[in-house]
């Protein structure tokens, strides 16, 4: 099998393993040379037009909440704020209104459909808020319209949006300000309102120019690598998220892989610097090894000090020079990403995830879980919830989900989080930002709505939500950092269940079938769903009160 990677420099990153020039021709991508090398952010190239049917946008009713970018699985929705000139510059048709944001004055805001690449899902439209206009309560910013007599003008305006400015990366993003980021991660080849894409481009927003991610086979890596194209890319500076493939049962040691490397290498880097110091201007070299890297505006401050350093090391011709110039980008913070579906973390490659768990290196770990799996089948694995049927549990799955985030808590060291950006968009992101900020492993899974679960997809953000009020699915974070202060180290973030579990059950396909098998078995089966949510929360609040 031949592993799908991008540059191991990573920071610059314009082609998978190395480069090579190509020219693109509308479903295809043809290259000059074939060396093994795979150019990235070729999925644009595609424009599938799939879509009977494409979102509209009426600014009059947006609240500019920016939820529908958030949890639109192909990033074909963007929004953008840009200045009043920037805006009457791009000379288009596009549809704005001022910003009522905080982060630019006399700003204008901006949401475009990418006309071609949208699905037509719909899930945009489920995830928007109907506006405060006086006499029509329900009207929504958003609403489906015929694509064929909008797509010429519609191609024009995402045209000229792309080419606007894009929204400075800020220094702690909140789900409104991070959908103003250009994803890393646009129009993949996921399913029609995928539950699992979203995690992975709300990543890249935040992470993107400086992650590394190590992904395991199964759904993430067909779509996030699905040759001739991939919907990985970069920035106009060539930054971007370096990718990997491995498979189920080493995904975790792989990715642990990454931070061994990047550690050692930035070791070296620092015991040459440091060599170097009586050749080079001392604050250079002081303000780079004490540099602190906990957030964006400090990245781009050691950014400059490198590529500085860089021009400076150019102009030797030592040796230990030359090693330290190939170095040198390490001296900036890499965020490594192990990524996987359920299958990978509960069953194949539980017992590498352990070992990754218990080794205390700043990795994060981020499940992709629906609870099946999905891409070879949909057989059950340890996520597979007690009465769902699946191949392997034709009727209905006896025993309870394994709870990976209560075996990771019992770490203590662990940042462990439970999350559903379908019942709570703002808990997903903060969770992501504390991962990522903890030096230490720290574990995130997240509920996924699939097509294997049995309804519409466009109704994914509503089953979530659903999922939480029935005590399905718990929505917490644990952080070791508060262990020791007045603080529990665990916050529950989801209220009381108020929805009854059965009824929420009922309403899948998954469930049904087992239910239309054996009603009495079935009846037994939900009996110990019941039981086991109970439990399961009652613990959770055992560990609040500890």
């Amino acid at each position: 099998m031949s592993h799908l990677r991008f540059s191991p420099h990573q920071i610059r990153a314009p082609y998978l393993i190395g480069g090579a020039d190509f020219v693109a021709c509308h479903h295809f991508v043809f290259f000059d040379r074939v060396d093994g090398t795979w150019p990235v952010g070729t999925s644009k190239f595609e424009k599938r037009n799939i879509a009977d049917k494409i979102p509209i946008w009426d600014p009059e009713a947006c609240r500019e909440c920016n939820k529908c970018t958030m949890v639109y699985p192909h990033a074909a929705i963007r929004a953008k704020l840009v200045t009043k000139e920037a805006l009457e510059a791009a000379g288009a048709e596009l549809k704005s209104q001022p910003y009522r944001g905080i982060e630019m004055k006399d700003g204008m805001y901006v949401l475009q459909v990418a006309p071609e690449d949208c699905t037509g899902c719909g899930i945009c439209v489920s995830a928007c808020r109907p506006g405060k206009i006086k006499g029509e309560p329900e009207r929504k910013a958003l609403s489906m319209a015929e694509k064929a007599p909008l797509l010429e003008q519609e191609k024009a305006n995402f045209a000229a949006f792309l080419k606007m400015p894009n929204f400075d990366r800020a220094d702690l993003p909140n789900i409104k300000t991070a959908q103003l980021i250009t994803p890393y991660f646009e129009f993949s080849s996921a399913c029609l309102a995928c539950g699992e894409t979203p995690y992975i481009k709300v990543l890249t927003q935040l992470f993107g120019d400086r992650m590394m991610i190590a992904n395991a086979t199964g759904c993430s890596s067909i779509f996030g690598g699905n040759l001739p194209t991939t919907p990985y890319a970069t920035d106009a500076e060539g930054r971007g998220p370096a990718w990997a493939n491995s498979l189920f049962e080493d995904n975790a040691e792989f990715g642990l892989g990454f931070r061994l490397a990047v550690d050692h290498q930035r070791h070296m880097a620092r015991v040459l610097l440091a060599g170097l110091a009586d050749r080079l201007p001392e604050r250079l070299v002081h303000d780079i090894l004490e540099a602190k890297q906990d957030n964006e505006v400090l990245i781009r401050d050691q950014r400059k000090r490198v590529a500085d350093l860089k021009g400076l090391l150019a102009g030797m011709s030592d040796l230990t020079a030359k090693r330290l110039f190939d170095l040198a980008d390490t001296l900036v913070e890499r965020v490594i990403w192990i990524i996987g579906g359920d299958g990978w973390a509960y069953d194949i490659g539980y017992g590498g995830l352990d070992h990754v768990l218990a080794s205390g290196r700043n990795v994060n770990i981020r499940v992709l879980d629906t609870e099946v799996y999905s891409n070879t089948g949909c057989q059950a694995s340890k996520s597979t919830p007690i009465g769902a049927a699946a191949k392997f549990a034709v009727g209905g799955k006896a025993r309870q989900k394994k709870d990976l985030g209560l075996m990771a808590m019992s770490y203590g060291d662990v940042y462990t989080a439970s999350v559903s950006f379908g019942a709570k968009d703002a808990q997903t992101v903060q969770a992501m930002q504390e991962a990522a900020s903890y030096d230490g492993v720290s574990l995130i899974v997240g509920y996924a709505h699939c097509i294997a679960h049995g309804y519409d997809m466009a109704c994914g953000l509503q089953r979530q939500q659903l999922a939480v009020e029935s005590g399905y699915w718990s929505l917490y974070r644990y952080d070791p950092r508060r262990l020791g202060t007045d603080e529990s180290p665990l916050e529950i973030d989801a209220k009381t269940p108020t929805m009854d579990l059965a009824e929420f059950m009922e309403a899948e396909t998954r469930f049904r079938i087992t239910e239309n098998a054996d009603p009495a078995a079935y009846k037994e089966l939900i009996a110990l769903a019941v039981t086991h949510a109970q439990r399961r929360a009652d613990i959770l609040k055992r560990i609040v009160g500890a």
